[in-house]
């Protein structure tokens, strides 16, 4: 089975933002589907993946903490 370039991607900022933030990419997910903001999240692989990972990171936090991304 092969895995699409946006599912791949999601994985990948999950597990980097859980190491980022010293948490399971497990919790992070968990984060996010409670504040429904999973689908964004994976559906913002256009802009996230062609910026710093810092800037995904601090659009994270943000839709974490307000449920609106950072821009």
């Amino acid at each position: 089975m092969k895995l699409n370039k946006e599912f791949r991607f999601f994985a990948y900022l999950l597990e980097s933002y859980a190491a980022h933030k010293n948490m399971s990419a497990s919790e992070v997910l968990r984060m996010l589907d409670e504040k429904n903001l999973t689908d964004f999240v994976f559906g913002m692989y256009e802009i996230y993946h062609c910026e710093s990972i810092d800037n995904a990171f601090m659009d994270l936090d943000s839709l974490i903490e307000t449920g609106k991304p950072a821009w």
